[in-house]
């Protein structure tokens, strides 16, 4: 049987991650450690919490007594880093917290592994050991109109957050380059899908809509994203953490290129037909000041990861957004939950001068 210690999977990827891994794999145990900090939400794995190959641990990644603790206990064959601080906004309003999480929690990760994974006198690494670092295509910084990151694109971050992802990926890559730590980093592009925090666009939108509240769009909408389903995001975790070749960084994109005011008219006219609602129409369109280091375009060319390992991105955008829209038309109470309290204040925070 195969241990996982997998982190920050009561967020969004990574509980999607969880379901995923479940249904595939019988003979399988997850050790999921999260600091359920406002991303991480309990609500989103309880369809797994009677499941004994579920364990949840809340902690915190840069705890060094708590990770030695469960790699000692647990014997893990794999580490996959989902835990991160990732809303842009909140890394300019604060980037401290960014580092702490995303760069020393990362290294703190890396040093336990090691620990417990490498042999100092002979140089030697167990075998069938892993570590993947869940990364972001927002460290390539931003592109032209033309053309797609690859995996030797030169990593120039915009962004505190994707300084401190790019960051905490030159500290994963140093692991293996000095000490040989077996590892894999994945950089995908943007991820949509079921148990998304309601700060990020698509969920964003979709309460705002059916609360018929104003929708802020920065700037004239057209930064373009690769729209990655995140069911098929965590396909291709699996197979990198799997069957990647080791010391090997993998993009995984979409080929979904959007403009943000196109996903925005999309859930308009989506939720306008389904809701038999007149009050659902462009009108709630707030053009906002535009955010500070805003990329224009990203996208990511997946050759590598389909020519290694034969994974491709299954879901259409135009399938994949309606049957996100369907999981939160299905479950208006967790998101009336998740955007109650400090979510309430955080919105009117960010968008008060806008």
């Amino acid at each position: 049987m195969k241990t996982y210690l997998i982190t920050g999977c009561a967020g969004f990827i990574g509980s999607n991650f969880v379901y995923y891994m479940l249904e595939k794999y019988d003979d399988i145990r997850l050790i999921n450690l999260d600091k359920l900090t406002y991303a991480g939400n309990l609500e989103n794995l309880k369809g797994v919490e009677n499941d004994p190959r579920h364990i949840f641990v809340q902690g915190d990644i840069c705890d060094k007594e708590l990770v030695t603790s469960l790699f000692q206990k647990y014997n893990f064959d794999y580490v996959i880093n989902f835990a991160a601080e990732s809303h842009v906004d909140r890394s300019i309003a604060n980037p401290e917290i960014f580092v702490t999480t995303n760069v020393m929690g990362t290294v703190n990760l890396l040093q336990r592994a090691k620990e417990a994974w490498y042999d100092s006198d002979s140089k030697t690494w167990k075998e069938g050991k892993k570590y993947l670092q869940v990364s972001t295509d927002e460290v390539y910084g931003a592109l032209g109109t033309e053309g797609f990151f690859t995996e030797t694109t030169p990593i120039n971050p915009h962004s505190p957050y994707s300084a401190s992802k790019a960051s905490a990926d030159h500290y994963v890559k140093a692991f293996h380059d000095t000490y040989g730590m077996p590892m894999n980093i994945t950089r995908c592009s943007n991820n949509y899908g079921a148990r998304q925090a309601c700060e990020k666009l698509i969920p964003l939108m979709i309460n705002n809509v059916r609360n018929h509240k104003s929708l802020p769009v920065y700037g004239d909408g057209m930064q373009i994203r690769d729209w990655l389903y995140v069911d098929d995001h965590c396909n291709a975790i699996d197979m990198v953490a799997s069957n990647g070749k080791v010391g090997e960084v993998y993009n995984i994109g979409g080929h979904n290129e959007k403009p943000n005011i196109f996903i925005v008219k999309t859930i308009i006219e989506q939720l306008h037909d389904r809701l038999q609602d007149d009050g659902i129409s462009e009108a709630l369109i707030k053009h906002v000041e535009d955010r500070l280091g805003h990329d224009r375009r990203y996208g990511i060319d997946p050759s590598k990861i389909k020519a290694d390992l034969g994974w491709y991105p299954e879901t259409p955008f135009e399938v994949g957004i309606v049957k996100t829209i369907d999981w939160y038309l299905e479950n208006e109470e967790w998101m009336n939950r998740v955007t109650s309290g400090a979510y309430q204040s955080y919105y009117a925070e960010m968008y008060k001068n806008r």
